[in-house]
This record gives C-alpha cells, structure tokens and sequence, in this order.
C-alpha cells in the first residue's frame, strides 16, 4: 500500500521515504504537512489514511507504527475488558483468544457502521430531491461515493447515471475518466449532488451529478492521464449480474 501510494504521489511531485520505520513516519508526516492547503491535498491525506493497516491484538509486541513507539502495551476501557482479562495461560491459547478479540472487534466495527449507515439513510428520505455540496470519497468502477459537506452522510452516485459521456474506472489514478471527453472524477474532488432516492431496507443513498465544483486552491498539479492510455481494467464481467459491495450497493 506504501508503494502504491508513493507511485501515485509521484505524479504530484512528492516522494516518501521507505527505507525503515521512522524513516517512512517522518516521511508521511512531512507529506501531509506539505500538501496542506494545496488543491491535491484531499485526495493524498485519505489515501495516507487508507495505507494505515488495521490494529490487532497480539502476544507479539511489533510497536505502535502509527504512533511511532517502539514498545506499546494497549490498554482497553471497562467496556472492552475481554482482551485484557481472565487467567494466565500459554502462548499459544493466548494468541488464539488474541485472535478472536481482534475478529469481534471488527464483528462489532461493522455493526457500528451499518448502524451508522441505517441512520443516515432514514435522516436524509425527507431530502429526496434536494441538492448538496460533497467530495468524493471512494471511486470504484461501478460509481462514486460521495460524502456530503454538511452531515458526513455518504451515498453513490452510479456509473450508469453519469449521462454526459461513457466512464471507466482508472485504478491506477483513483478517477472515473470519460472516454469522449477525457474528464476525470478523482478521489477527494468537490461536487454537487442531488439526492435521488434514500433506501432504508438496502442502507443506501443514491445521487445523482449536478455539476463538479471549482476547487478554492489554486497552483492545482493533476497527475498524468494515464488512464487516456490505459486499458479499461476489468469491463468487469456480466452487468446483469446482481452483486453488492461492501456498502450493500448493488453491482
């Protein structure tokens, strides 16, 4: 994931440093220092965010990355006691009951999201129709997901929807490129959007483009258009075929 962040910043005119631990740390947080107030800001701080892998419980103390330390012992509320509790025992059962922790940890993650995405969802039905400001924040090739400014809510605004040109995803530049046109919808871009319809049975909202919004920054560098060049990675098989994404989007 570093390695494919560093190629993608690459193409802004920055680099990071993956020789060794502190040197990769120092680098990333000169990174975001350096982006900060620049049109490309949006779109390198989340995937900065997304290279970060996920904690786990362990009998083995690799350190704390994201925070630096060499030696990290985690300490849980009362609520999360599990983890921490109950009577010594060998390695091995240790790191097997280490293991379940970490697996009902993201058990109860995904719950908390879909929770969370119940209630957006149920929030906006009475906004059908309305319009909004938001930034993309994910790109796949079957649409766009965007965050809205005002409430965080996130919804999708489908491939099939995009009626000004025929889009393809480019995975390489995290961007939807139209074929005619060339424009790219890129990861961390601005956009207005209409509420189209709010689903609560499937947990999904839908928009609809209304038009890309003039980024406040100026100096904006964009990274090459390699997806002008590149094949249209996975047409991506049936499109009749019904499949959700992690979302509960249907595919």
């Amino acid at each position: 994931k570093l390695a494919d962040l560093g190629g993608f910043i690459g193409k802004f005119g920055y680099k990071i440093n993956l020789s060794g631990d502190k040197a990769t740390v120092d680098s990333l947080n000169k990174l975001l220092k350096d982006v900060e107030g620049k049109s490309e800001a949006n779109v390198i701080s989340l995937l900065t965010i997304r290279t970060m892998a996920k904690a786990v419980y362990s009998t083995k103390n690799i350190g704390h990355y994201g925070l630096g330390f060499q030696f990290y012992t985690h300490f849980t509320s009362p609520i999360r006691r599990y983890p921490d509790g109950g009577k010594p025992v060998d390695a091995d059962e240790l790191e097997l009951a280490c293991k379940h922790s970490s697996d009902m940890e993201k058990l109860a993650a995904d719950a908390e999201r879909s929770s969370i995405k119940y209630k957006q969802v149920q929030f906006m039905q009475d906004k059908v129709g309305q319009q909004f400001e938001g930034m993309i924040s994910g790109v796949t090739e079957w649409g766009i997901f965007v965050e809205l400014n005002e409430n965080h809510c996130e919804g999708m605004i489908r491939i099939r929807d995009l009626k000004d040109d025929s889009y393809y995803f480019d995975e390489d530049n995290y961007c939807l490129v139209g074929r005619r046109t060339k424009r790219a919808l890129r990861l961390g871009d601005p956009l207005q959007i209409e509420i189209r319809g709010a689903n609560l049975v499937k947990k999904q909202l839908d928009f609809v483009l209304v038009e890309t919004l003039q980024k406040k920054t100026v100096g904006q560098k964009q990274p090459d258009d390699a997806g002008n060049k590149s094949t249209i990675k996975n047409a991506r098989k049936n499109k009749n075929s019904h499949l959700n994404d992690e979302w509960g989007f249907e595919i």
